[in-house]
C-alpha cells in the first residue's frame, strides 16, 4: 500500500513497533527503564521495575486515526512496603487528578461509589483492569476520557504495584 510504513526495533526482551499509513498510525513501545514516560505519577520510593515478564515492564501504546486518539501508559513495579504505605502514596499522588476512589473486588472502599468526574468501581466496565485476586486494590481518579489508576496487590514478599494511564477517545476535559 502507497504511504504505508512498518517499523521494528527489536531490544532484547522489549521491542518497539510502529506502523504509519496516510490516515493515522501506531506506536508501541516496551521499555526496560525507570523513567516512563506519559504516567503523569511519581514511582513510589524504592519500588523496582518489574522487568523482562510477559505481563510486567512498562509499556507505551499510541493509536492515531484522523481525530481519534488513544493512548494507554502503564507501568509494574514491586515493592517490599506494605499495600497501606503504598495506597496512602497514591491516594495523595493522584488526587491532583481530582477525588480518589478506591475499589476492590468491583466494590467501592469507603462512603464514596463514584467520583464527581463519573469514575465508579463497576468492575464490568474496567475488567481489564481487575485481577483475579479479590484483595487487589484498585484507586482511579481523572475522567472517563483520561483517567489514572493504580493497582495494588498484596505479595508474600511485599506489593506489586501496576500504574496506568489512559487517554480514551471522546470528549476531552483539561484541568
Amino acid at each position: 500500500m502507497t504511504g504505508c510504513r512498518i517499523g521494528k526495533n527489536d531490544l532484547g526482551n522489549y521491542s518497539n513497533v510502529k506502523v504509519a499509513t496516510p490516515f493515522g498510525g501506531l506506536l508501541v513501545k516496551t521499555n526496560d527503564t525507570t523513567a516512563v514516560p506519559g504516567l503523569g505519577l511519581q514511582d513510589y520510593p524504592g519500588a523496582e521495575l518489574q522487568l523482562a515478564q510477559s505481563d510486567s515492564g512498562a509499556t507505551e501504546v499510541n493509536l492515531s486515526l484522523g481525530s481519534l486518539h488513544l493512548r494507554i501508559n502503564t507501568a509494574s513495579y514491586k515493592s517490599a512496603d506494605s499495600p497501606d504505605k503504598l495506597i496512602a502514596f497514591y491516594r495523595q499522588a493522584l488526587s491532583r487528578y481530582g477525588e480518589v476512589i478506591e475499589c476492590q473486588d468491583g466494590l467501592p472502599v469507603g462512603t464514596s461509589s463514584r467520583t464527581p468526574e463519573g469514575l465508579t468501581c463497576d468492575k464490568e466496565k474496567s475488567a481489564d483492569f481487575y485481577s483475579d485476586n479479590p484483595n487487589q486494590i484498585l484507586l482511579k481518579a481523572g475522567f472517563k476520557q483520561h483517567q489514572h489508576l493504580v493497582a495494588i496487590n498484596p505479595d508474600s514478599a511485599g506489593t506489586k504495584l501496576q500504574i496506568v494511564a489512559v487517554d480514551l477517545p471522546g470528549h476531552h476535559l483539561f484541568w
